[in-house]
């Protein structure tokens, strides 16, 4: 009895030698990264810094422009003599158009780097020859300071006498003016040197040459630097004073000539051209500037 229905249950039951079914289902898809929230708005923040300070910073060069669009229209100033912005810049663009303005402005710009070129590569060996030898600096510092003190423009009519109303006069007058700044700021850079870093270089027996690569040139970047931005703008000023007296072509004839022939928005347009000429030349400096400083760290 109990073997048959042992044998029953052992026929219904499934062979123990087959393996069930397992089937595959496909993995969920990961849920997708949300990007931080963070980076995005440090990103926006950063922009929205960045236009503030552009518009901090043309905000008085928009209320200039917007006041001398307004002034002659409304009858402040008279608007013979200081025409509204807008015939200005009509004015400046009927120049670029027929090609004087670009002409002139190449002129300049040729006599005005030229000569701010030469004073560079003049002053600064000199500064800081002068500057790091004492006594030659106190040789040599009471003629500095009466050259220091005569104006450049007081000497026009000498550079005119002896070198004449071409290039050459022009380019050294430019010379003349640039050359002081640039080298009474190297001298002081030098002098003002910290002594405690020329004491450690010289414990270490550095050479000279080594030590100015080192120690006082890096120092003395900033100070001489001042003096090369003093000696840019200084270069188009005395350079559009001589392009007055003798010169046939650059900005500073442009503007003399207007006036003699009473085209006003043409005068202007030469003014504004060299204005923009000095911040584009300044801020060139400025950057030149930050990449041979950036050892320096901000305060």
């Amino acid at each position: 009895m109990s073997t048959g229905t042992d044998t029953t249950v052992a026929a219904l039951a499934p062979p123990v030698d087959e393996a069930p079914v397992v089937r595959k289902t496909a993995p969920a898809p990961a849920p997708a990264t949300p990007v931080p929230a963070a980076p995005r708005a440090a990103a926006g923040g950063r922009l929205g810094r960045l236009l503030r300070a552009a518009g901090l910073r043309s905000a008085a060069i928009l209320a200039l422009l917007a006041l001398w669009e307004t002034a002659p229209r409304l009858g402040l100033v008279d608007a013979t003599f200081l025409p509204p912005v807008s015939e200005v810049a009509e004015a400046w663009w009927e120049l670029l158009a027929d090609g004087q303005l670009g002409e002139h402005t190449g002129a300049s710009l040729i006599r005005s780097f030229g000569g701010f070129a030469i004073a560079v590569v003049l002053a600064v060996p000199f500064g800081l020859l002068i500057g790091w030898y004492r006594p030659v600096a106190a040789l040599l510092g009471p003629l500095l300071e009466v050259f220091r003190n005569t104006a450049a423009l007081a000497l026009l009519p000498v550079f005119v006498l002896l070198l004449g109303i071409g290039e050459i006069s022009k380019v050294s007058i430019v010379v003349y003016a640039c050359v002081w700044p640039i080298l009474l700021n190297t001298i002081s850079a030098v002098g003002n040197a910290d002594p405690t870093l020329v004491k450690l270089a010289r414990s270490m027996d550095l050479s000279t040459p080594r030590l100015f690569q080192k120690v006082i040139l890096p120092a003395s970047v900033p100070a001489i630097f001042t003096g090369i931005r003093l000696a840019g703008a200084v270069s188009i000023l005395v350079l559009v004073a001589a392009e007055m007296i003798g010169a046939k072509a650059g900005l500073g004839y442009l503007i003399n000539a207007s006036q003699y022939n009473f085209a006003i928005p043409q005068m202007y347009a030469g003014i504004v051209t060299i204005s923009a000429i000095g911040v584009a030349f300044n801020q060139l400096l400025v950057t030149i500037e930050r990449r041979l400083s950036l050892w320096r760290v901000p305060a």
